[in-house]
């Protein structure tokens, strides 16, 4: 097979595809991804990467839809959101960016199959065209299946303009969530999810265990930008007042605001979250979905600091399931942080869901079932 992967350009979006792309690798296929902005960071997996749009600035797509639609953008900040439809607005306007230049490497590239991140119309539009199935993956708890008819009525020119009749006939959804933290089942295949956070070198004291416990504290790659760190300012205030080793892994933040760190808080800018996290007995963060999978399959207690998008629908689904608490900045204090380190409930909840994630086909056993949708 031809396989050719559209991911919106963001690294939570083209990072969770990384594992299939090299299972259909590894199983002898042929794979390209298209993508742009900072989800080109995939090429460092050491994946066939082609840049669908020169110059592309996600800063400068928020910005101008904060100019052109200021209530919803004021919406999507301050609501809990349940349903992403809400922001379907928002990944038309991408998508229509990105439209003619997948449509410029699927014509190249010819593929038999379409793998594509949620809410992609851009994606959907190419395999319509070409007449091959597409397949969501997902990555995280919101669903978002039910909006390509959505996606399509907001892209219909496009569609019109690419000789594209409408959605590809065959359209399947690969589901990472563990079953037990959906509050209805899945209509997708249920799929491994299998952490890619980029790779790095290891320091020495990400290699070994640590003296005393250690909580990572991460805001993702989006929501430090829109919302500062608020709580991390929070968290260094009260790091001297537990006996815990805190890791503030927060990118190319400026922390330069923080001033002297205390004794037993490092900043280290980017690591690679799952190694960091296997070395963790409990993580703060954002609630993004890549970070709160990755928690959940290295069986680490979760202190969820939602913040916008699906980050409310991740940290419910955490909370309902016992595996992590649900705060505000402002709710963050010393009782708080001792509950995540010390509460058995937590740990107990976080390790059935470990087993539950490593119970579920695994990539590479979905690659011949793809292989047999095309008949």
């Amino acid at each position: 097979m031809r396989v050719l992967f559209v991911s919106t350009p963001g690294i939570g979006h083209v990072f969770p595809l990384v594992p299939l792309a090299w299972a259909l690798r590894v199983a002898g296929h042929e794979v390209l991804v298209a993508t742009t902005g900072s989800a080109l960071a995939v090429a460092d997996a050491g994946l066939p990467v082609a840049n669908l749009a020169d110059g592309f600035d996600f800063r400068a797509v928020r910005e101008q839809a904060r100019r052109d639609h200021p209530e919803l953008i004021e919406r999507l900040r301050n609501t809990q959101m349940t349903d992403l439809s809400q922001a379907l607005f928002i990944f038309s306007r991408i998508s229509k960016m990105m439209a003619d230049g997948v449509v410029k490497i699927a014509d190249d590239f010819r593929p038999d199959l379409v793998v594509h991140s949620p809410m992609n119309g851009a994606a959907l539009l190419v395999a319509g065209r070409l007449g091959v199935p597409a397949v969501e993956h997902g990555f995280g708890f919101a669903r978002t299946a039910h909006l390509h008819d959505a996606m399509y009525d907001s892209l219909v020119e496009e569609f019109a303009a690419h000789g594209a009749a409408g959605l590809p006939e065959q359209r399947i959804s690969l589901d990472v969530a563990p079953p037990s933290m959906l509050t209805e089942p899945s209509t997708g295949w249920p799929t491994q999810y299998v952490p890619y956070n980029g790779g790095g070198v290891l320091a020495d004291w990400l290699r070994e265990r640590p003296a005393r416990p250690r909580i990572a504290v991460t805001l993702g790659t989006v929501a430090v930008e829109t919302n500062g760190l608020g709580p991390v300012e929070r968290i260094v205030t009260l790091a001297p007042k537990i006996d815990a080793e805190f890791v503030l892994a927060l990118g190319n933040a400026d922390l330069s605001g923080l001033g002297e760190l205390p004794p037993n808080v490092r900043a280290v800018g980017w690591a690679p979250l799952g190694a960091l996290l296997e070395t963790c007995s409990g993580v703060v963060h954002h609630g993004g979905a890549g970070t709160t999978l990755t928690a959940l399959a290295a069986e680490v207690p979760q202190v969820v600091l939602p913040s916008g998008a699906d980050r409310f629908i991740n940290a419910g689904a955490v909370r309902d399931r016992g595996a992590g608490l649900v705060a505000t900045a402002e709710d963050l204090d010393v009782p708080l942080l001792e509950t995540l380190l010390r509460d058995d409930g937590l740990r107990a909840a976080g390790a059935e869901v470990r087993a539950e994630i490593a119970a579920m086909p695994s990539p590479s056993s979905v690659v011949p079932r793809l292989a047999a949708a095309l008949g």
